[in-house]
């Protein structure tokens, strides 16, 4: 028969993986906040484990004390008049001083009560408190696979703990102005001061994780295959011009010397500007950039990618 800590832990991972689960589903309106609600109440469910494992396996060293004396306690009841356990602020609290548990790790706790206490009794709407919603998450999730391994040897990897990058967070457009509520202020700027003290993005524990997208080309068979797509539905993802300079660094004399190096008998004639002028169409092979891109009014000029002579290659011959 299992334990009563073992069936915590097991209950905290299913609770983790649905949290995860949630996260990553393609549309979800509320999943920000059901990610928040289910994560918490895994890592609820953990220390609980542990705790149990440190007293006994007693369940009433969970139990809320409200007097009595050592051999017959009264205890703390619920409306159901069932025993009162102890909060995750408690144990997380308990176990730090304790040194079980890790300091960056517990203030990620801290992090994510205080999220869950905005999403469940009021609303957030603004995309930069979204994006603090992921970077915490993901900090959440890797302390919640490094506790479990630390402290019970049990080996997560298998379930695939991650949250997808990019899966809620949708960047404001230009245009959009979101002004963020006394609330969303408060949040930000309390995370922030968590994230000064504990910046260090080594460390097996941690507040807050940042992410960042980059595509290069790789030949590695454990590389995630990305597509340029004209498809509206599409996931959106936002460049920087440094990345864009990156993916189209030709202009149009470039493109044209490379031609020229590359086809045998190559002209720069009609059939050469009518091909280019079509694909120029496709973003995979060109992208229109402003030569300053602060003024609306600005010049604009087409830079190519070298993918584009994939396509010549249908209509030209190589030397």
């Amino acid at each position: 028969m299992k334990s009563h800590s073992r069936k915590l832990l097991d209950c905290s991972v299913a609770a983790m993986v649905a949290a995860i689960d949630v996260y990553n589903k393609p549309d979800f309106r509320y999943r920000a906040e059901s990610f928040t609600i289910l994560a918490l109440n895994a890592w609820e469910l953990l220390l609980k484990s542990k705790w149990l494992v440190g007293n006994g396996n007693r369940l009433s060293s969970l139990y809320v004390r409200e007097g009595g004396g050592r051999k017959r306690p009264r205890y703390k009841r619920t409306r159901s008049r069932s025993p009162f356990t102890h909060s995750v602020d408690y144990l997380a609290k308990k176990l730090t001083e304790m040194k079980v548990m890790n300091e960056a790790c517990s203030k990620n706790l801290e992090a994510l009560a205080e999220l869950r206490n905005t999403v469940v009794h009021f609303y957030h709407k603004s995309p930069q408190l979204a994006e603090r919603v992921q970077e915490i998450g993901m900090a959440t999730v890797k302390n919640f696979a490094s506790a479990a391994q630390d402290w019970f040897e049990e080996d997560l990897s298998w379930f695939n703990f991650y949250l997808m990058p990019l899966s809620f967070v949708t960047p404001p457009s230009a245009t959009e102005v979101v002004e963020l509520n006394k609330e969303e202020k408060n949040f930000l700027r309390y995370v922030k001061s968590l994230d000064d003290q504990y910046a260090d993005p080594n460390a097996r524990y941690s507040v807050s994780i940042n992410v960042e997208v980059h595509f290069v080309r790789s030949k590695s068979v454990a590389a995630t295959p990305v597509r340029v797509t004209n498809d509206p539905t599409a996931t959106e993802v936002r460049l920087t011009e440094e990345q864009i300079s990156e993916r189209y660094p030709w202009d149009y004399r470039k493109l044209s010397d490379e031609c020229r190096k590359l086809y045998s008998g190559f002209k720069v004639d009609r059939r050469y500007h009518e091909l280019r002028r079509e694909l120029e169409r496709d973003t995979r092979f060109a992208h229109v950039r402003r030569l300053d891109p602060r003024k609306a009014k600005s010049s604009k000029k087409t830079f190519y990618s070298p993918a584009i002579l994939q396509e010549f290659d249908k209509t030209y011959k190589t030397i």
